[in-house]
């Protein structure tokens, strides 16, 4: 049977940068692909990115409990891991990466318990990361201050994950993750 990696973090800690790095490294990693009910962005394409389904389909599929975790970010827009697509991989002796929310990444780690890893990227701290997002310039004051709140939040559920890892070095937090993935994976 295959494993699972959970790697959860608040945005602008360094989660998507770590990820991409594992997955350039690793050919032996499928990335985990979320459902969502927004529409896809620019060049996203269905089965891609995401599974781009409407509102009424998710709810359904809520409703036929098709999900292992599932959230709705913001009225009829929702986001979700499907179980089909984690019971496949885990039948073909994959390993999955998941790039979730902390909630998600808990819900997932306790359903599949010893299967799964969960890690938890922390910024140093939370002045660094309101810097980080601010050095992006890709969102207002007003969203890098929702960011930063909700990122509070999200760090209160850090012990809740296996590791937790505070990049404060890009090239260290790399070495270290590396290391903690291999070990998983070489252990049954």
């Amino acid at each position: 049977m295959g494993k699972l990696i959970i790697i959860s973090a608040p945005s602008g800690a360094g989660k998507s940068t770590l990820i991409n790095h594992l997955l350039s490294i690793r050919n032996d990693l499928s990335f985990s692909i979320s459902a969502t009910s927004r529409s896809p962005r620019g060049s996203e394409k269905n089965g891609v990115e995401y599974y781009f389904l409407s509102p009424e389909t998710f709810k359904q599929k809520i409703q036929n409990q098709e999900f292992i975790e599932y959230e709705e970010v913001y009225p009829n827009c929702f986001y979700g891991t499907l179980k089909s697509e984690v019971d496949n991989a885990l039948k073909n002796n994959k390993t999955i990466l998941f790039d979730i929310d902390v909630k998600g990444g808990i819900n997932i780690k306790n359903i599949y318990k010893e299967k799964a890893i969960s890690i938890f990227i922390e910024p140093p701290s939370i002045e660094a990361l309101k810097e980080r997002l601010s050095k992006r310039n890709t969102d207002s004051k007003e969203m890098i201050e929702k960011r930063v709140a909700k990122a509070t939040e999200e760090m209160s559920y850090a012990s809740q994950f296996d590791v937790k890892i505070i990049n404060d070095n890009l090239d260290t937090a790399k070495k270290t993750i590396e290391t903690i993935i291999k070990n998983f994976l070489e252990n049954d």
